[in-house]
């Protein structure tokens, strides 16, 4: 019996060795005084997010993401539109699932579901300013809608 409490000790401890070796490391996500400067603004920005080729339309109502779109994101093309259809699932699936717990999940964050169709192609355009809104969000209220670190 000796044996055995001596061999769950040992267990024990290389168990908490193990464990308190492996730290997690949660990347901080730097912000540049431009973009501090966009997320302080109070005047509404009305955004259309819409293709000519296509028939999509988003509408975002978000202080200063226009003036962050136009001086802090990514340039049109930087991103390919493969890469912002695959991420862009990633987020609105993400942020539905924020909007149906309004008790979990600030309400006034997350206010309205977006119907984003994973077969559906909604043009370049669409995809640009719908990916940027959401590394725009995430960034603005410190939240993550996936694995990934949103940065610019």
């Amino acid at each position: 019996m000796k044996k055995l409490y001596f061999l769950l000790g040992i267990i024990s401890f290389f168990t908490l060795c193990i464990v308190s070796s492996c730290k997690t490391t949660k990347e901080t996500v730097s912000i540049s005084e431009d973009e501090k400067a966009a997320f302080q603004q109070k005047e509404g920005d009305t955004i259309t997010i819409a293709d000519d080729s296509t028939e999509y339309e988003i509408i975002i109502i978000e202080p200063g993401f226009n003036f962050w779109l136009q001086s802090i994101a990514k340039p049109r093309n930087f991103y390919s539109q493969s890469y912002m259809e695959n991420r862009n699932q990633v987020f609105v699936t993400n942020y539905n699932q924020r909007v149906a717990q309004p008790m979990r999940f600030n309400p006034s964050l997350y206010e309205q579901q977006i119907n984003y169709e994973p077969h559906t192609d909604y043009g370049y355009e669409v995809n640009y300013k719908l990916y940027n809104y959401f590394i725009y969000f995430q960034r603005k209220y410190n939240q993550r809608l996936g694995p990934f670190v949103p940065r610019i």
